[in-house]
Parts: structure tokens; C-alpha cells; sequence
């Protein structure tokens, strides 16, 4: 039952569950499981490995979550290729053909929604609503529609609405906004210094008010805001997210063993919660961390009780 859950996502290390990962879910019940391309060999191998992590729950709609951005960010590359649909593909299309950005958009995830369903797969984490910069660190680089506010929100909004019309959850990211980072947070802790005047116009724009049922974090410090703590573990900043930029719903954070962090593995888990995050997600598949912070996530409060079934709603 899903009140027994707890409050975090993990990733798998191969193409199939092992013991320790059965036992490992069986015992601490993350609230959904994440897959990356490590875990993808074809079609028929993930329609098992699902199958079976779903029936371990006995939830046929059980949260699994996929990174299929397309362009760089594509995880089921060895079934199909996506890597022309970048985000800055979008924008480019949007540029040039404003009317048919929607017919665009609409054709692209309905093939790939129909696919992740076909696997058994019900959030992919897009939009990416980060604004693109010259100097914008390549981690986003063209996965970004564009460097306008404007237009990063309007093919924002259209891929949450078309994902959701295919049933299938989106996770906007990475709140509130990664453009003017110029490190890569997997690496270490980008700083960005523009007030909070600036950043509600600009990077925190494309955020406002979109309706998507999830949310990740960046690991990044806005120094005019918090000038010690990344947005994941920030109060302030999470408050900022809820009441400024109005986003209401699921706050995941981004991967929580990220180099960005710079405490322990239990301390960024605690700090994530503390700060206001829903969930935590742990991506690399190691059991030793995986065991971390699964002991350091509280099970599912009424907040996550009520947003998760909003979620089931929406899939089924």
C-alpha cells in the first residue's frame, strides 16, 4: 500500500533485479524507482525488469521514472533513436514555425509516450525549463529550448500538456532554473549571484504556475537568496519555490549523491527534507547508499499521500 512507502527514488544497477535489490525493496519500499540506460537492453528486457519491480509492489501503476529528454538525454537509445529532438531542436522549430510548434511536439510524444507505456513507464523527467546563456555550463547546454524566458515556458507548457493527455507524468527541472550556472553540478556547486529580481523575471519565469505534478531541484547557491545552502537544501529557496514561483505540487530533488552536496550522504538526505523537498532521489544503483538514504526518509506525510494519488489519477 502506497502509505507504507517511503519518501525516496532509486536507480538499479543492471538489466535485472538482483537479490540484494528485491530484498532492498521489499524492506524499505522507495515511493518509485528510476531506470537509465544501464538498465535498458531492449524492449522485451525492461517490459520483465518493470514487470517484476511493479509486482514486488502488486501496483500495476507504480512510479517509474525515465530521463527521455531525447537529443543527449536519451535512455532507451538501444531501442530507439531520439537524438535529433533535443530541446534546442524544439526552439529551433518554435523560431521557425510558431504555428506548427505544437503539431511538432505533439507527434514526438505521442511515439515516445506510446513507448514508455509499451515498457511500463509513467513519469519521464522533462521539460527542462532552464534558460540557455552563452556561457551556460554544457551540462544543459542544448538540452534548453532557448534563451528566451518566454518561449523556454510556452514549449514547456506544451510538453506537459501533451505527456498528460498520453498519461504520463512530467517533472519539470531544474527548479528554479539552472541557466546561468556556469559548473556542472555533478562536479561541484555552482554559484549564481543575480538578485532575486533578476531571476524572478528570467530563469524563475519559465517555472511559474506550470502544472505539472513534479518538480526537481538544482543543486546550485543563488547567493543573493541563500548565500550558504544549494536551492535542495535551502528553506528560503523552497519557499521561493512554493510561493513565488507558485509550483504547488511534488518537490523531488535532483540526485542527492551529486558532488554539488557537499555533506555526507544521510546529512544531504536530512537537509533535503528539512529544507522542504517531498522526495529524494539517489540515481547511481550503489546498495551501500541506496541503504543511506532509505534509513534517512521518512515514509509518506498527507502532503505526499494526497499528491501521490493525483499522480495515480493521472496514469491510469
Amino acid at each position: 500500500m502506497i502509505k507504507y512507502r517511503k519518501s525516496f527514488i532509486v536507480g538499479l544497477k543492471g538489466i535485472f533485479l538482483t537479490k540484494k535489490e528485491i530484498f532492498f525493496l521489499k524492506k524499505y519500499k522507495p515511493w518509485g524507482v528510476i531506470l537509465f540506460s544501464r538498465n535498458i537492453k531492449s524492449i522485451e528486457q525492461v517490459q520483465k525488469l518493470i514487470f517484476k519491480i511493479k509486482s514486488i509492489f502488486n501496483d500495476k501503476n507504480y512510479p517509474i521514472l525515465i530521463d527521455q529528454e531525447g537529443g543527449r538525454v536519451s535512455r532507451v537509445e538501444k531501442i530507439i533513436t531520439t537524438t535529433t529532438f533535443s530541446g534546442e531542436y524544439f526552439g529551433f522549430v518554435y523560431k521557425k514555425k510558431k504555428k506548427n510548434i505544437s503539431q511538432h511536439i505533439n507527434i514526438y510524444i505521442n511515439q515516445i509516450s506510446y513507448l514508455l507505456k509499451e515498457i511500463g513507464v509513467n513519469i519521464n523527467t522533462l521539460p527542462v525549463l532552464d534558460i540557455r546563456r552563452k556561457n551556460t555550463n554544457l551540462i544543459i547546454g542544448d538540452r534548453s529550448f532557448s534563451s528566451n524566458p518566454k518561449i523556454v515556458k510556452k514549449i514547456g507548457s506544451f510538453f506537459i500538456e501533451k505527456l498528460h493527455k498520453n498519461k504520463i507524468a512530467t517533472v519539470i527541472k531544474h527548479i528554479p532554473g539552472h541557466g546561468l550556472a556556469k559548473l556542472d553540478s555533478h562536479i561541484s556547486t555552482p554559484k549564481v549571484k543575480n538578485n532575486l529580481k533578476y531571476l524572478i523575471k528570467n530563469d524563475f519565469f519559465p517555472f511559474k504556475n506550470q502544472k505539472s505534478l513534479f518538480a526537481m531541484t538544482a543543486h546550485i547557491i543563488y547567493e543573493s537568496i541563500d548565500p550558504i545552502m544549494t536551492a535542495t537544501h535551502s528553506k528560503k529557496m523552497i519557499n521561493i519555490i512554493r510561493n513565488q514561483i507558485m509550483f504547488k505540487n511534488i518537490i523531488i530533488s535532483d540526485d542527492i549523491s551529486m558532488k554539488a552536496l557537499k555533506f555526507s550522504l544521510e546529512e544531504n538526505t536530512i537537509k533535503a527534507f528539512s529544507a522542504g523537498c517531498n522526495i529524494v532521489l539517489h540515481c547511481n544503483g550503489k546498495m551501500s547508499e541506496m541503504i543511506k538514504v532509505a534509513k534517512n526518509s521518512p515514509k509518506l506525510d498527507s502532503f505526499l499521500m494526497k499528491k501521490t494519488s493525483e499522480f495515480y489519477k493521472l496514469v491510469t
